[in-house]
């Protein structure tokens, strides 16, 4: 029997703004269904994680390290690299237990096997005059459609009504 697979999220910011929790609740959920355990790891002991994050079945916020959490386990610890020479395949799932990701989108870096669909900068549209590019890779539905966390289009339409002193 396969052991239990982990995803981590190493969250070094020192806040946890909107789009990181809808991120973070649609992995957890999706780790849940399948199976699998996440969990964000390095966060500061003195942020405050809105209470959807810290209710969230599935989710396991951490302050230590990747490092001091798996300390006794270092050799089946997989650490993703979009940069790195060698691809990530199936079969290394059976050479690692604990996956961890930068501090951003698991979905982007997923996409980054070859057997997963996915589309590349998508465009969203926000009204009939204007939309907007994400600057990501995202995997696509069967429609073609980027998959996104719930509420995520929606969070893109109401900041693009933001002027730019708000972004700061």
């Amino acid at each position: 029997m396969a052991n239990t697979k982990t995803y981590v999220v190493e969250h070094l910011d020192p806040e946890c703004g909107p789009w990181s929790t809808l991120e973070y609740l649609a992995i957890a959920k999706e780790s849940t269904a399948s199976g699998a355990q996440f969990c964000l790891s390095s966060a500061p002991k003195d942020i405050d994680f809105p209470a959807s994050l810290r209710v969230c079945q599935g989710l396991e916020i951490e302050h230590r390290s990747v490092e001091e959490i798996y300390r006794d386990r270092k050799s089946r610890v997989c650490l993703l690299d979009p940069a790195a020479k060698e691809e990530l395949s199936p079969e290394d799932a059976d050479d690692f237990d604990v996956f961890v990701f930068g501090d951003f989108s698991l979905k982007q870096q997923l996409a980054l096997l070859d057997d997963i669909s996915y589309v590349d900068y998508p465009e969203i549209r926000i009204n009939k005059h204007e939309s907007t590019e994400m600057p990501f890779r995202y995997v696509k539905d069967a429609e073609g459609k980027p998959v996104m966390p719930e509420g995520m289009i929606d969070l893109i339409k109401k900041d693009s009504e933001k002027g730019f002193g708000d972004l700061f």
